[in-house]
């Protein structure tokens, strides 16, 4: 087959629509007013981000009121967490707790675990071994003490769907804020807050064909949070300094164009997703990371053993293939990913992961290609690795932890 060009790595980012780019490029030049301004040209700006704001809104069913734009998810996740925190800690029942799962980005575990030092205590619900979080674990971690529970909708590495309203309900019966973290969701997956249940949600542009460095915080009404930096009072006080107005109005152009053509992106996804499964669960000790059945329709997270997950990155990128080995975030750290170890996976089974995540602009000859390659690159490290020797003769592998060599 010829060599061909084939993005499999939209969970780490996305291609900005056409349709996203030009909504865009007129507020980076025509129409570049301030929308704090009163004059016509900050008027301009202003009913572009308001625009934007109703266009994100539709697209998880909330209120334009109730969406704050941010920066992307990071910024989402620490306003939603610290701020709710915060605010609860502030108030009479001086709630001092947080939660959150055990597989979540680390933009919303580290913020939990650097609470700690401002006198909260955290705790995190453990998945099992598809990845998914079973609501009895969820409950034994939630009390009247808990301020806020962080469950993502959906993992960024393995793809897994998380039963977020069943933890929003358990919360809710302590009077704990519920947060979700649906960076990876939206776009891919119908959402709808009020379904949810959640009292925070967040988002970010670049992960569904928007722009990066813009996303948003869903607040539901009547949920009170704290600013996490000062300023000029922008966003209803909650995100000061001036905003990204092009980088809002492509953010709008991406929701709006995923809330009109997900019903149709979503199966087709998911059968290039499940022809890329089937195809590499074909080899030889090749395993699917997280659940079947609950799982986004674009991810394809496999495990092959006796396999170094960055030489089949690099080896595949020679062939015109971009993945990953887990989240972008830490794709460059030579580390076993949490998540995966979270499903019980020893570090040298982990190693061996390759994320594999489509997106609509994904074609059946890319997913073909893919799985002619992949298998071939498989086999050439195979046959370099004294771990698959050792595994065909039936021999235990040494495990070692994060940095070191497997022996």
């Amino acid at each position: 087959m010829t060599r061909m060009d084939v993005y499999l790595d939209n969970s780490a980012t996305t291609k900005v629509d056409q349709k996203v780019v030009e909504a865009m490029l007129p507020y980076f030049t025509e129409r570049f007013g301030n929308p704090s301004s009163i004059h016509s040209k900050g008027v301009e700006a202003r009913e572009a981000v308001e625009r934007a704001r109703e266009q994100v809104a539709k697209l998880i069913n909330a209120k334009p009121s109730e969406i704050v734009f941010t920066s992307g998810g990071t910024e989402s996740d620490n306003l939603a967490i610290i701020g709710a925190a915060k605010a609860a800690n502030s108030d009479e029942s001086k709630r001092n707790a947080v939660v959150c799962s055990n597989v979540e980005h680390p933009a919303v575990l580290n913020t939990c675990k650097d609470l700690v030092a401002s006198g909260f205590s955290f705790s995190e619900a453990k998945v099992n071994s598809e990845g998914i979080l079973k609501t009895s674990e969820v409950q034994s971690h939630i009390s009247k003490q808990t301020a806020v529970a962080s469950v993502m909708l959906a993992n960024n590495e393995i793809g897994t769907i998380q039963p977020v309203a069943a933890v929003a309900k358990l919360c809710h019966e302590q009077g704990a804020l519920m947060h979700t973290d649906a960076v990876q969701a939206v776009g891919k997956i119908p959402i709808d807050v009020k379904k949810l249940n959640v009292d925070l949600l967040s988002l970010a542009s670049h992960k569904f064909h928007g722009p990066k460095g813009v996303g948003a915080l869903f607040i539901r009404e009547g949920v009170k949070i704290k600013p996490i930096f000062g300023g000029g009072g922008h966003e209803r006080g909650l995100r000061s300094g001036t905003e990204n107005v092009p980088g809002i109005v492509g953010l709008g152009a991406a929701a709006k164009i995923a809330a009109e053509d997900l019903s149709n992106d979503i199966p087709r996804m998911a059968a290039l997703r499940n022809r890329l499964i089937s195809g590499l669960s074909g080899l030889s000790r090749a395993f699917l990371n997280g659940s079947r059945d609950q799982r986004l329709p674009n991810n394809a997270n496999m495990r092959f053993l006796g396999v170094e997950g960055e030489a089949l990155i690099t080896l595949l990128d020679e062939e015109g293939i971009c993945a990953s080995t887990g989240s972008a975030c830490s794709s460059k750290k030579l580390r076993a990913s949490h998540v995966l170890l979270a499903l019980g996976l020893a570090d040298w089974e982990a190693h061996g992961s390759l994320r594999l995540t489509l997106s609509r602009f994904s074609t059946k000859d890319e997913i073909d290609y893919a799985l002619e390659k992949i298998p071939k690159a498989v086999t050439t490290l195979r046959r370099m690795s004294p771990v698959w020797a050792k595994l065909e003769r039936g021999e235990k592998i040494e495990d070692v932890k994060d940095g070191g060599h497997i022996h």
